[in-house]
């Protein structure tokens, strides 16, 4: 029985020591393969391949560079546009700020001138009015001799006017009259000291306002005033041997009283248009 086991056990050793038919096949087949002359093509057909992925892939990495780099650059271009385009918005925003302002100091400049061209209208209106009111004056003066008429003299506050014609007391009073004025009126000395000098050049008598009244006796103006003595003493006759008739009249600067039916020349006073003058 021992012999038996024995036997067996060496089969099978036997058969554990003999290699595998089908690993040895494979094995042998793997080698005929690596020993195929078609494996070395296939080689380098892959190593090709490899290759060119790998030339392939390190170009893809330059164009993502260059990418990268065109983006950076693309992106500072921007930047700067941008910051070109706030430039531009800030000048754009400081030239309408200042086109306003202009615009302001352009309406206020056009209002002062319409101010002023208003002003000068009211100006050249008012000198216009002053022009023709110069026409008018003077029209007025190439018609208006002054402040007394024509062929008068003006002395202070009268016109006189010393006629060449020889009339009693009363017709000497009506044509003053008729002039608007009366026979001569001494106020003051002032009055008396311009008539004796008008007068001084002529010999005539002339008839003054003066007349003696009844029943008092007295001289008195023709607008019943009285006379002031200090101002001329009357010469003549004595006072109680006067007519019943008595004028005054001057002549050569010296008063004299005489009967009024008597001629002289008149003189005729009447009030200056001062209010012409002022």
């Amino acid at each position: 029985m021992n012999l038996e086991m024995t036997f067996d056990d060496l089969k099978m050793k036997s058969m554990m020591d003999q290699p595998d038919q089908k690993s040895f096949g494979k094995k042998a087949k793997g080698l005929r393969l690596l020993s195929s002359p078609c494996w070395c093509p296939a080689a380098v057909t892959l190593g090709i391949l490899s290759l060119g992925l790998l030339v392939s892939l390190v170009l893809l990495r330059e164009q993502l560079f260059q990418v990268s780099d065109l983006l950076k650059q693309y992106q500072a271009n921007l930047t700067h546009q941008a910051n070109i385009l706030k430039g531009q918005l800030l000048a754009q925003q400081q030239a309408e700020k200042h086109c306003q302002n202009s615009q302001r100091e352009l309406k206020n400049t056009i209002n002062s001138l319409y101010q002023k061209v208003d002003e000068e209208a009211k100006e050249k209106m008012e000198l216009h009015k002053q022009n023709l009111h110069l026409q008018e004056a003077l029209e007025r003066m190439e018609n208006y001799s002054g402040p007394c008429p024509q062929d008068w003299i003006w002395h202070g506050e009268n016109c006189y006017l010393f006629s060449s014609g020889m009339f009693n007391w009363e017709k000497s009073s009506k044509n003053c009259s008729a002039l608007g004025a009366q026979l001569l009126k001494i106020n003051n000395k002032g009055d008396l000291d311009f008539i004796r000098e008008a007068t001084s050049h002529s010999n005539l008598p002339f008839w003054m306002g003066l007349r003696l009244q009844k029943p008092r006796n007295s001289w008195l103006w023709e607008d019943g005033s009285p006379l002031r003595p200090h101002l001329f003493k009357l010469q003549g006759a004595f006072p109680n041997m006067y007519s019943p008739d008595t004028c005054a009249y001057l002549q050569r600067g010296d008063v004299f009283h005489e009967n009024c039916i008597l001629v002289a020349a008149p003189i005729c006073q009447k009030a200056a248009d001062l209010l012409w003058t002022q």
